[in-house]
């Protein structure tokens, strides 16, 4: 008859699982490489299996894996509940997200998770991509557009509204385009063509024909500030452009593109109180700023 498993053994593969790699467990164990390795092996002797596999961007569950995360799971609540100290959630929560969604959703949302538990601490990985269709290493991530995904859960978070904006300064020199026909020629501030993997911010490029490109980039707070230099006009977030008084919104009646915000889950994370706090801190973030996201005039504090 096989040993039973050890809790130790147990809580250092849910490290692992969670943060997709040896050297992430480590850090958050407060151990060596060599010491993850060795509980790892321990434990898929104990159980007569593999409960990790090797994927592209990290380690993964495998089946008997996905048996262990829910008795290491087991292991942890119940340690939590000998300890009083412990009542209040602690954590990192890991999370991709573009650019805009970091800055004005997610920082403010951790902001006040933190106010009611101080031992909570968020990892943003500020990326505009496609959902990963492996999920190492985060455990949130939140995209622009409905992904198509296995093994996870996504759900719709919000929309918002992007248009286009010049700086004061710039119309001055230029004159203000009458309709979308006079957009024709007029140095345009968007994402790199060429570097663009969301099919959703690619089709809003359509919206303005004819413009050609002036300044690109991967970073959305590079073309507001581009535009507010008066580089050209910016297809830019609403929510980022129109807190800046330099800017005036341009054909808001012609050019006033929707796109959907999705958080993709996966199990294992939904399973993980703190994370489950941070997504209603997120979900309250979003109710208070959603008029400024969809461009309708409000300011939201952060």
């Amino acid at each position: 008859m096989r040993t039973p498993p050890s809790p130790d053994d147990l809580l250092t593969f849910l490290a692992v699982a969670r943060s997709g790699r040896y050297t992430g467990a480590a850090a958050v164990l407060g151990v060596n490489h060599t010491t993850v390795a060795r509980r790892i092996e321990s434990l898929e002797t104990a159980l007569g299996g593999r409960v990790l596999v090797r994927g592209t961007a990290g380690w993964m569950l495998t089946a008997l894996g996905e048996q262990a995360m829910v008795a290491a799971e087991g292991v942890e609540n119940a340690l939590r509940a000998l300890d009083p100290g412990t009542a209040t959630l602690s954590g990192v929560v890991r999370l991709s997200s573009t650019d805009g969604f970091s800055g004005f959703i997610a920082s403010p949302a951790i902001v006040a998770l933190r106010g009611e538990h101080p031992n909570v601490s968020l990892e943003m990985i500020a990326a505009t991509r496609r959902a990963a269709q492996q999920r190492i290493g985060v455990d949130l991530e939140v995209v622009v557009g409905r992904p198509h995904v296995h093994r996870a859960e996504a759900t719709h978070l919000a929309d918002y509204a992007l248009g286009l904006y010049a700086s004061a300064s710039y119309l001055e020199r230029h004159g203000t385009p009458a309709s979308k026909a006079d957009l024709s020629g007029r140095p345009l501030i968007y994402f790199i063509e060429s570097m663009l993997q969301v099919d959703a911010l690619d089709e809003a490029r359509r919206a303005v024909p004819g413009m050609s490109d002036a300044v690109s980039s991967t970073n959305v707070y590079v073309h507001i500030e581009a535009t507010r230099a008066g580089a050209g006009i910016g297809l830019l977030p609403a929510f980022l452009a129109d807190p800046h008084d330099d800017l005036r919104r341009i054909l808001r009646a012609e050019v006033d593109v929707r796109l959907p915000y999705w958080l993709v889950t996966h199990p294992e994370a939904l399973r993980q109180p703190v994370v489950l706090a941070y997504i209603a801190a997120l979900r309250a973030r979003i109710e208070e700023a959603r008029p400024a996201l969809l461009g309708l005039g409000a300011v939201v504090p952060r």
